[in-house]
This record gives C-alpha cells, sequence and structure tokens, in this order.
C-alpha cells in the first residue's frame, strides 16, 4: 500500500516538474486509488510573533499576509530538518511571488553557527530563533522538524510532523494558491487536537486508547475525564491532550486505561443521560481520523 502511494505521489511530481495538468492524472476507475490531500475546516489563525531575522529584520506572520506561509521549525542538529532544507529552499525559488518560507530554530541558541549553516545551506529564506513561549503557542513542537501549512488569510490549515514528501508541500501549496493540482483530492477534517490541542476536546478517539469495551454512554464519561484530568507527568496538559502530544508518555496511557477499565466494569448509564451527567456519575477526580504515515521521500522538485 505505501509502495502504491508513493508511486503515485512520484507521477504527481513528475507531471508539477513538467507542467503536465491538462489531463486528469487517472482514470475515473482509479478514483478512490488517488493522492488526497487534507486540509482543516474551519481553521484558526495562527499565533503571530514578532522576531528578529538573523539577517536583523523583523520578521512577523503579518508580513506576509495574503501569501501562503509556510512555517517550518527545527534545528542545526536534526538530520531530517538538514534533509529537507533544499526542497524548502527550492519551494521557496518556484514560488516567491506568492510563498513565504519562514524558518524558526528551536533548542539551538547558537546564533553565529545557525548564520553560518544558513549561508553555507543557501537559505534563501528568513530564519530566525523560536522563543519557548513561540514554541508553546504552536502546541509545544514535540518532533522535529515541524511544519505548519498557512492560508492567505493566516490561518493554519495543516501540521506535518516529520520528514515528508516534498511533493505533498508542493500540492498542498499550489492547492491554497489556487493552481492546478491534476487529480489530487482535496478533503476537509475537523482539528481534533492534531493542529491546536486546545480542540482535543473534539476527539472522539486518542492514540493508545481502547474504547472497544465501552458503550457509546461510556465512552462519552471516559472522554469527558479525559479532558477534566491533567495528566501527572509534567506536561500541564490534561489526559486527552499529552496522548495527542507525546503518544510514548506512560503516565497519561496508564491513567486513561485505568478510567476505560472503571467504566468498563461499571453499569451503562442511561441511554438518555446526558453525556456530561454520565462522566459526572462516573469521575473520581477533579477525530477525525489520525494523520496518513509519512510517504517515502521522492526525488528533489524540479526547480525548471
Amino acid at each position: 500500500m505505501r509502495t502504491s502511494l508513493h508511486c503515485r505521489w512520484r507521477f504527481v511530481g513528475l507531471l508539477l516538474a513538467l507542467g503536465l495538468f491538462f489531463f486528469p492524472v487517472w482514470s475515473s476507475a482509479q478514483e478512490d486509488q488517488r493522492p488526497v490531500i487534507r486540509f482543516v475546516r474551519n481553521p484558526d489563525a495562527a499565533p503571530e510573533f514578532k522576531l528578529t531575522s538573523l539577517d536583523g529584520k523583523p520578521l512577523t506572520l503579518a508580513d506576509s499576509r495574503g501569501k501562503v506561509i509556510l512555517l517550518n521549525f527545527w534545528a542545526t542538529w536534526c538530520g531530517p530538518c538538514r534533509a529537507e532544507i533544499p526542497d524548502l529552499i527550492g519551494l521557496q525559488k518556484k514560488y516567491q511571488e506568492r510563498l513565504q518560507v519562514i524558518g524558526l530554530v528551536v533548542d539551538d541558541d547558537d546564533t553565529e553557527a545557525i548564520k553560518m549553516f544558513a549561508e553555507s545551506s543557501g537559505i534563501n529564506y528568513p530564519v530566525a530563533l523560536a522563543s519557548n513561549e513561540i514554541r508553546m503557542h504552536y502546541g509545544g513542537i514535540g518532533a522535529l522538524p515541524t511544519s505548519f501549512l498557512l492560508d492567505g488569510e493566516g490561518r493554519i490549515v495543516q501540521k506535518h510532523e516529520g520528514l515528508r514528501d516534498p511533493v505533498l508541500y508542493e500540492v498542498e501549496i499550489r492547492a491554497l494558491l489556487g493552481l492546478p493540482i491534476g487529480n489530487v483530492a482535496v478533503e476537509t477534517f475537523e482539528d481534533t487536537g492534531e493542529i491546536f490541542l486546545k480542540h482535543a476536546d473534539r476527539a472522539q478517539r486518542l492514540p493508545g486508547v481502547d474504547f472497544s469495551r465501552l458503550t457509546p454512554e461510556q465512552r462519552n464519561a471516559a472522554l469527558h475525564r479525559f479532558n477534566a484530568d491533567t495528566c501527572t507527568c509534567g506536561c500541564k496538559f490534561t489526559l486527552a491532550q499529552c496522548r495527542i502530544y507525546d503518544r510514548a508518555c506512560q503516565i497519561s496511557q496508564a491513567a486513561t486505561a485505568k478510567i476505560v477499565a472503571q467504566l468498563a466494569g461499571s453499569p451503562a448509564a442511561p441511554a438518555d443521560a446526558a453525556p456530561g451527567k454520565a462522566a459526572e456519575q462516573n469521575s473520581s477526580g477533579p477525530q477525525e481520523s489520525p494523520p496518513p504515515p509519512p510517504a517515502p521521500p521522492s526525488p528533489p522538485i524540479s526547480h525548471n
């Protein structure tokens, strides 16, 4: 399945390079196999910031309003971050009039070393050091690289963690710019914490949580508690937010499993009971589908 997806994205990349968008990429019989890009439905505005770039110029999101923005959190010591920089350079060059790539460095405060790296790499977009406050405004940035895609109104429509196929970025950018994307399908989804953790309370499923033993009423009660109880791992997030932010956290995983076990062993709440009331009765204390796995890397984007 992944090999098939990789081949389809490679083909899309070839069409992008050749500018061939005057015919469908696949026949109607293959529609269900075509690549898909996903954007947030009713997206939230990206948190604004006021920084100074490495070249000493003011850097804000407002300065690029009207353009698509690719906001890339990275670090010089991060191998995957370094690997995707040539592709980001290529995207900035190819769509320079309508796209703004911005690099925000985290976990690295050696300004001179970052400057030398940016110069030697030929980075052609603004780079600045992100404060911890900015990092938390964007959900903590639990993995590097992490990139946010903003539409022309400054709203976050997608978030990608880890090294992604550069063709995916380009197709998403073209879609936001209103440019042809061949037969690639565009879908929308509700943010249930994938973009902003504050929306974790919308989630109907969480990483590492098995709801299969619960009735719908018990499931609602469990979700209520996951969003009411704070994880004790030190993250200061709710249990639901912690499961989304740190899937490896054993504390939130154990806590959610305990709550599920308690509810599974208790009588189901009456069908006509309000979810909130059922949650209170079972509480002892105060998806939208998950994002697709990253496709294997494809050849660099042509800059012709």
